[in-house]
C-alpha cells in the first residue's frame, strides 16, 4: 500500500465526495466562469496525469535512486482530483452524481442512488490490496486515463458541449471511472490524497490569513528581535568599488557587501530579503547573528535554530529565489509566485522552526522583500522598516 504523510489533526476528515468538492471550490482562483474556464482546468487534469507517467517513468528507470516517488503520486493524484472536481462543478455536476454513473450500465442507469458511493472509500472497493504504483498495470491505467482526458480536449475544441451538456457528463463519468481504476490498480487511497490535497491547498490559499506566532516571543526579552527594526542601507565607494553598508540605531550592521558575482546584479541589497523574513515569517538567523540576538538561554535553540547551518539554510534559499527573480525583472508587477518554487522551499527548511510557516506567508515574505529590493535598486539605498508586530516591510528614501 502506498503510504501518506500523516494529515494535520486539526484538518477535518475528508468522507464524502461533495465534501471535497466544495473545499476545492474555495481555491479555484480562475476568474472565468462556468465552462468559460473549462479548457484551463482540463489542460490542468491533462498535465497532471502527464506528470505521473513522467514520474513512472523516471521510478521504472532509477529505481532506488529516485526518491521522493511515492509523495510525488500522492501530490499528483491530489491534484488530479482537484481539477477534476473543478471540471465537474463547472459543468453543475456535483461528485458523488458522476460517482453513482460511474458504477452503472444501461440495465440499472436510472437505479435509486447507492449512499456508499458517496464517499472516497465507497468507490474504491475493488482497490488492489497488493497493488504498486510502479507496475505496468498502473502505467496502462495512466495512459488510459490520459486517454479520456484527451478525448474531452479534443471535444471541447470542438465545441461539442456547446449544448450537449449529456455528451459532457458522459466523458465525465469515463474519466472519473479511469481515476479510480489507476487508484485502484496501484493501491491509492484517493480519500488520502484528497486530504493530503486539502491541507496542501490550503497552505497556499487559506480562507483566512493567521500568522506564525514570532518564533522568539516566549524567549527572554534581550534574545528577540526588536519589534520594529529600521535599517539605513545606502552605497559609498572604497578601493575603486561599489559597497552597500546597513546602519541601524546609528551603528553599522554586518559587513560592507558587494554583489561576488562577474556580473553586476545588485545582489549586495540583498539584506532587504532577510528583512522581510523577519518581519513576515518572524525568521531570520542571519540577521538574528548580526543583531546578537542568538538564544543562547536555551542551548538547543543557540546551537540548531540560530547558528551557522541555519544561517547557510536562509543563505541558500535567499539565492535560490533570487535566480528565479532575475528571469522575472524582480518578480515585478507579480503578486503571485510559481508554486513550484514555492514547494521547493519546505525542504530546504525542514528540521527548521520556520518550516511551520505555510507557502502563502512565504510568498508575503518574498514579494515585499523584493517590492523593498526593486526600491533600493532604483533609489540606490533608501530606509526599510520592518514591523514585526503588523508583520510589515516597508521602504523610504533616504533624507537628502
Amino acid at each position: 500500500m502506498l503510504m501518506i504523510h500523516q494529515a494535520d489533526p486539526v484538518m477535518k476528515r475528508i468522507e464524502t465526495l461533495d465534501d471535497y468538492q466544495r473545499a476545492a471550490l474555495k481555491t479555484d482562483q480562475n476568474e472565468e466562469t462556468g465552462l468559460d474556464g473549462l479548457p484551463f482546468f482540463l489542460l490542468g487534469l491533462f498535465g497532471e496525469v502527464g506528470t505521473l507517467l513522467s514520474a513512472l517513468k523516471k521510478k521504472q528507470r532509477d529505481r532506488q535512486s529516485y526518491v521522493g516517488y511515492d509523495e510525488a503520486v500522492i501530490e499528483e493524484f491530489g491534484d488530479s482530483l482537484w481539477y477534476f472536481s473543478i471540471i465537474a462543478w463547472r459543468a453543475s455536476l456535483k461528485l458523488s452524481h458522476l460517482a453513482q454513473k460511474s458504477f452503472r450500465d444501461l440495465k440499472d442507469w436510472e437505479r435509486v442512488s447507492d449512499r456508499s458511493l458517496e464517499t472516497f472509500d465507497g468507490i474504491q472497493r475493488d482497490r488492489n490490496q497488493r497493488g504498486s504504483p510502479d507496475s505496468q498495470q498502473f502505467e496502462s491505467a495512466l495512459i488510459s486515463l490520459a486517454g479520456h482526458v484527451g478525448v474531452l480536449l479534443h471535444d471541447l475544441d470542438l465545441k461539442k458541449f456547446a449544448t450537449n451538456r449529456d455528451a459532457l457528463s458522459a466523458l465525465l463519468i469515463n474519466i472519473f471511472k479511469a481515476l479510480i481504476n489507476a487508484a485502484n490498480v496501484a493501491d491509492i487511497s484517493l480519500r488520502e490524497c484528497a486530504e493530503a490535497n486539502v491541507k496542501k491547498t490550503q497552505n497556499r490559499w487559506p480562507e483566512k490569513h493567521v500568522y506564525t506566532p514570532l518564533f522568539d516571543d516566549r524567549n527572554e526579552p534581550l534574545e528577540r528581535f526588536p519589534r520594529k527594526i529600521e535599517m539605513h542601507i545606502f552605497e559609498i565607494k572604497k578601493g575603486g568599488k561599489t559597497h552597500v553598508i546597513q546602519r541601524c540605531n546609528g551603528i553599522n550592521i554586518g559587513d560592507l557587501l558587494t554583489d561576488n558575482k562577474m556580473q553586476p546584479d545588485d545582489y549586495r541589497f540583498h539584506d532587504a530579503f532577510h528583512l522581510a523574513y523577519v518581519a513576515t515569517l518572524g525568521w531570520s538567523p542571519v540577521l538574528r547573528g548580526l543583531f546578537k540576538l542568538k538564544r543562547k538561554s536555551d542551548p538547543k535553540i543557540d546551537e540548531n535554530q540560530d547558528g551557522q547551518r541555519a544561517i547557510l539554510i536562509e543563505e541558500g534559499v535567499t539565492a535560490l529565489i533570487f535566480q528565479r527573480a532575475l528571469r522575472l525583472n524582480y518578480f515585478e508587477d507579480i503578486n503571485q509566485l510559481d508554486y513550484p518554487l514555492l514547494k521547493i522551499i519546505p525542504e530546504f527548511v525542514a528540521g527548521y522552526e520556520v518550516e511551520k510557516c505555510p507557502l502563502w506567508q512565504w510568498e508575503e515574505a518574498i514579494l515585499a522583500g523584493y517590492a523593498a529590493f526593486r526600491k533600493l535598486r532604483q533609489y540606490r539605498g533608501g530606509i526599510v522598516t520592518a514591523d514585526l508586530n503588523k508583520r510589515k516591510l516597508s521602504f523610504r528614501e533616504l533624507p537628502r
